[in-house]
């Protein structure tokens, strides 16, 4: 599949999506999202993928924000459309993968931007990175799940400041906070991406997939985390995988995982 926007490449068991709109900061237009949502789609359906990573061209941003010349004469019905379509494609799309996402934060990371590295589940950022929701100075809130996910991440008394203020922080306080796993320097941010999915590429990918769909139970509403846990790790032993990770063990050698 071609894309105008993103580029996709693929290494062994790692997937790599950047965003490919230098010009524009890496700014988040339909365009861009449909074709993100694609790409996530496409590594999912790969089987030799174990993990992806998500980042953005260039040192100066991840993602600054979404594109606001598209939606700054919207309705509200438009609005909410607009809010609502983004996170089914994209923000929850990604959240809910199947495949882990590790977020590679280089530079700015505004709006959309932070929403979509919050919707990864892991989190690296180069030590010159800037992160920060300025929605409200737009006269608007933050639509993407930043006003769900941020107090989840840092807790609610710190997002409500971020939010409310508009205030970017840097990498250092970001990590501080639990935001983000890891700092590093710029030219090693996808050398430690890719360390830390080669690493989760070795495991077993059915109770990887188990392991996200019991972490996200816990943060959706009506939903007991606790029996979602017990549901998921009972699957796990009908797997090919649970047989060979044990008979591995048991015989004192690695495990090799085909993922069923």
């Amino acid at each position: 599949m071609s894309f105008e926007n993103i580029l996709v490449e693929k290494n062994n068991a790692v997937a790599t999506i950047t965003i490919n709109r230098p010009t524009k900061l890496n700014a988040l237009n339909k365009a861009t999202i449909e074709e993100l949502h694609n790409a996530f789609k496409e590594c999912e359906s790969d089987n030799e993928v174990r993990a992806i990573i998500i980042t953005g061209s260039g040192e100066k941003a991840f993602v600054a924000g979404a594109d606001i010349s598209e939606f700054a004469s919207f309705s509200v019905s438009e609005g909410s459309e607009l809010a609502r379509k983004g996170q089914e494609l994209l923000f929850d799309f990604v959240e809910n993968l199947q495949t882990p996402v590790i977020a590679a934060v280089n530079g700015f990371a505004l709006g959309g931007g932070l929403e979509l590295a919050m919707a990864a589940h892991i989190r690296i950022a180069s030590d010159n990175a800037k992160m920060g929701l300025p929605e409200v100075t737009l006269g608007v809130i933050p639509g993407y799940g930043g006003t769900q996910r941020l107090p989840q991440l840092i807790g609610k008394g710190r997002a409500n400041e971020l939010i409310m203020t508009a205030q970017m922080i840097d990498a250092p306080t970001a990590l501080s906070f639990g935001l983000i796993n890891h700092m590093v320097a710029q030219p090693e941010l996808l050398d430690k991406a890719n360390e830390l999915a080669l690493k989760i590429a070795k495991n077993s990918p059915v109770a990887i997939t188990q392991a996200i769909k019991a972490v996200n139970a816990n943060f959706k509403d009506g939903i007991n985390g606790f029996n979602t846990e017990i549901d998921r790790f009972g699957y796990c032993f009908g797997t090919a995988d649970f047989k060979e990770g044990t008979t591995a063990f048991l015989e004192k050698r690695k495990a090799e995982f085909k993922g069923n």
